[in-house]
């Protein structure tokens, strides 16, 4: 590592050294510093950026060689940006932030020719908010076209941090609190239901050993859950601890949907945001919904902040927003007296 003994960075003087180190200061080192800033860990990066650890190791050490000076100190078991670090990514989001605004504006050049929104995100907020959001949309810019990816949350990240997509569709519950580098804009709250086999009736019921036949006792202790993410996975298993002891993870999915299909084909149930749980308007057939007290998906949207500058991302974004006010949960029963007490809290440290 280099010593910080010339003080930090005077302006954009060291950045101009881009001759004597293996290739220079390139538009694809940038970007890996970019990432691992952000990611503030070089394993999450090189995830992110689709390239092997010691290819972002070895392009990291090669810009601290341009720059004269470390970019990164290592703390616990995270990478943190140093003053000349700090300084450098400021000229760097300008420099990405400048790139991404060319490639976007390419297709209005020359002959207008048409352009592509790339989104990702859940199935359920992709089938429940997008085609009311590109209808209004359609009315404004007639020249847009769609590139619309279903992917898991850590997919999408994964999209925006390799500049796949231009905006991403998750909830802000199953991603780090800041995903460094986007704006995250709310724009709807999906409350989340117990859904259960359409001929398994819980109203009334006080104590399911006492109230339930055997085989209705099994299918209720018998979770099906989305795989998420650590912390979310451990919130929903301390959910249905605390209420309902003595269940099992019967099956683990990849999207709300797949195991809604597993509850209506009567193995289990799921604690399910309410938008996977419909068609159109309708609640799927096979499936009975409870309400729960649970908290509700906050719905958000991630894009690169600088799109906010442009008509078309902000105009998208204020569709979605209308979708998401419009939408109203599918009805639900009330709560089964048996999950009446009080939510257990959830320690994500513990």
């Amino acid at each position: 590592m280099n010593n910080e003994e010339n003080g930090p960075l005077d302006n954009t003087a060291k950045l101009r050294q881009v001759g004597g180190t293996g290739g220079g200061l390139t538009f694809r080192r940038l970007q890996i510093f970019w990432a691992v800033a952000n990611a503030s860990s070089l394993t999450r990066a090189s995830k992110q950026i689709g390239l092997a650890q010691p290819t972002v190791s070895q392009q990291i050490a090669s810009l601290e060689d341009i720059v004269g000076m470390p970019l990164f100190e290592r703390r616990s078991n995270s990478l943190e940006l140093t003053e000349a670090g700090r300084q450098l990514m400021r000229h760097v989001q300008k420099v990405l932030e400048s790139m991404q605004s060319l490639e976007d504006g390419l297709g209005a050049i020359g002959d207008g020719s048409r352009r592509t929104l790339r989104l990702a995100g859940l199935n359920s907020i992709l089938r429940v908010l997008v085609p009311t959001a590109m209808e209004a949309l359609h009315k404004k810019f007639s020249e847009i076209d769609y590139d619309i990816h279903e992917s898991a949350p850590a997919e999408v990240i994964e999209m925006l941090y390799a500049r796949r997509i231009n905006l991403g569709l998750i909830s802000s519950n199953s991603i780090a609190p800041a995903s460094a580098g986007f704006e995250q804009i709310h724009i709807c709250t999906d409350p989340y239901v117990l859904a259960v086999p359409s001929d398994l009736d819980l109203s009334g019921v006080t104590d399911p050993s006492r109230d339930l036949s055997a085989k209705d006792q099994d299918v209720l202790f018998r979770s099906i859950q989305f795989a998420f993410g650590t912390q979310h996975s451990r919130r929903v298993q301390a959910w249905y601890d605390g209420l309902m002891p003595g269940n099992r993870p019967f099956a683990q999915a990849r999207s709300f949907e797949v195991a809604i299909g597993m509850v209506r084909a009567g193995l289990g149930i799921c604690l399910a945001p309410a938008m996977s749980c419909v068609v159109g308007d309708r609640v799927i057939d096979g499936v009975r919904l409870y309400r729960v007290d649970f908290p509700a998906r906050d719905v958000v949207a991630l894009l690169p902040k600088q799109y906010l500058r442009q008509e078309l991302y902000s105009c998208l974004i204020d569709e979605l927003g209308a979708a998401g006010r419009t939408y109203a949960p599918p009805p639900a029963s009330e709560t089964p007296p048996f999950l009446l007490k009080p939510t257990p809290e959830f320690d994500p440290a513990s």
